[in-house]
C-alpha cells in the first residue's frame, strides 16, 4: 500500500483551495467591497499583518477594497496617558472639544498612517483619507448631543474622492468629520463603513468585530445566526444592547443603500476576509436583502 508524501497531499489541499475561490474571484472582479477595520485584528502584530496580505490580495485579485476604521481603545489609552476622564452615554463616547482632538491625534496621526504604511509594504500603494477630505462626510450633532457632546451622526457620504481614488489605489478612511462651519466631530466607524458602502453601492460591506458574528443570545458562544435578512435584522434591532447594535445598524444602512449582502465576521482569526469571502462555507453572520 502506498502513501502520498505530506509535500503531494499539501499541495492537493492548496489546489482544492484556489479551484473552491475561483468562482467566487470571478463573481467579485471589479466589484467595491467595504471593509471596516477594528478590534483585535487592528491590535496585534499577527492579525495586523494578515489583514494587509487579505486586503492587497483582494486588489490583485480585482476587487476594490475601501477600509474603514476606528480606534477606540487607541483612543482610550492616549486619554489615560493624558490623565484625560474617559465616559461613555449609551455607548459613545463623551466628546468634548479636547477629547475630539485626541481622537483626531490618534485616527490619523497614527493609526490611519500605520495602516497605509502596512499595505504599502505589502505590495500595493494605499491613501489615507478621513470624512474631512474632499468634504467626503456631512454630519451632524447626533440626537443625545447634550450628553455626549461632539459626536456626530453622518447625514450623506461624497464619493467622488473615493472614486477617483478607488481605481489604482486603497483608500483607507479614518472615522473623523466636521460639519460646515469645521468643528470637529467624532463619528462611529461602523456607522461610517456602512453610510459609505450604501452611497457607493458597494457590493459587500464586511465588518470585523471580537466575536464570531451576531449571536441569538449575547452570553451564549453556540448561538451563532449564520444567516439573516434586513428585515430579520431591524425588527429585532431595538432589544440588542451593545456593541452588536451599531454593527447590524450598519449592516441595514449598507444592503438599503443596495449592497448585495453584509458580513460580520471574527477578525480574531487570521485572513477571516478571505475565509468569507473564497469559502463555500465563510464564517460569521451574513445579512441579505
Amino acid at each position: 500500500m502506498t502513501e502520498q508524501a505530506p509535500q503531494s497531499r499539501a499541495a492537493g489541499v492548496s489546489v482544492e483551495t484556489l479551484m473552491e475561490a475561483l468562482p467566487y474571484i470571478r463573481e467579485f472582479h471589479g466589484r467595491t467591497v467595504v471593509i471596516k477595520y477594528g478590534g483585535a485584528a487592528m491590535r496585534e502584530e499577527e492579525l495586523r499583518d494578515a489583514f494587509a496580505t487579505d486586503v492587497v490580495l483582494l486588489k490583485y485579485v480585482g476587487l476594490n477594497p475601501i477600509v474603514v476604521h476606528g480606534g477606540g481603545p487607541e483612543i482610550t489609552e492616549y486619554m489615560d496617558r493624558l490623565g484625560m476622564e474617559v465616559r461613555f452615554h449609551e455607548g459613545l463616547r463623551v466628546s468634548d472639544a479636547e477629547t475630539v482632538e485626541v481622537a483626531k491625534m490618534v485616527l490619523l496621526g497614527k493609526l490611519n498612517s500605520d495602516i497605509v504604511q502596512r499595505l504599502n509594504r505589502h505590495g500595493q500603494q494605499a491613501v489615507g483619507l478621513s470624512g474631512e477630505d474632499g468634504a467626503m462626510f456631512e454630519v451632524t450633532p447626533v440626537a443625545n448631543a447634550k450628553q455626549v457632546g461632539f459626536v456626530g451622526s453622518i447625514e450623506r457620504v461624497d464619493v467622488n474622492v473615493l472614486n477617483h481614488i478607488a481605481v489604482d489605489y486603497i483608500p483607507v478612511i479614518a472615522s473623523s468629520a466636521s460639519d460646515r462651519s469645521g468643528q470637529s466631530y467624532n463619528v462611529n466607524a461602523d456607522e461610517a463603513a456602512g453610510k459609505v458602502a450604501a452611497a457607493l453601492g458597494a457590493y459587500k460591506a464586511i465588518f470585523l468585530t471580537d466575536v464570531e458574528g451576531w449571536r441569538a443570545e449575547a452570553a451564549d458562544e453556540n448561538s451563532l445566526i449564520s444567516r439573516a435578512t434586513v428585515d430579520e435584522v431591524e425588527e429585532r434591532l431595538p432589544s440588542i444592547d451593545g456593541g452588536m447594535r451599531p454593527k447590524l445598524g450598519a449592516c441595514v444602512n449598507a444592503i438599503r443603500g443596495g449592497a448585495q449582502s453584509a458580513h460580520i465576521i471574527d477578525g480574531r482569526k487570521p485572513h477571516s476576509l478571505l475565509l468569507e469571502l473564497f469559502t463555500d462555507a465563510g464564517i460569521g453572520t451574513m445579512v441579505t436583502p
